[in-house]
């Protein structure tokens, strides 16, 4: 999805995300966002196991 943003781009990413929320939101932001992507990597490693159980059963 990003893969053609560079480094540049990224960095641009990171000072318009400073303007727009300031620099206290920012931790808040950062702290959301990496408990959200936890979140969805323990339910799609959670799916991925069920699906894997169910093909064991039938075999």
């Amino acid at each position: 999805m990003f893969s053609n943003i560079g480094i540049p781009g990224l960095i641009l990413i990171l000072i318009v995300a400073l303007v727009v929320f300031g620099p206290s939101k920012l931790p808040e932001i950062g702290k959301a966002f990496g408990s959200s992507l936890k979140e969805f990597k323990n339910a799609t490693k959670d799916i991925v196991s069920d699906d894997d159980d169910n093909k064991n059963k039938n075999k």
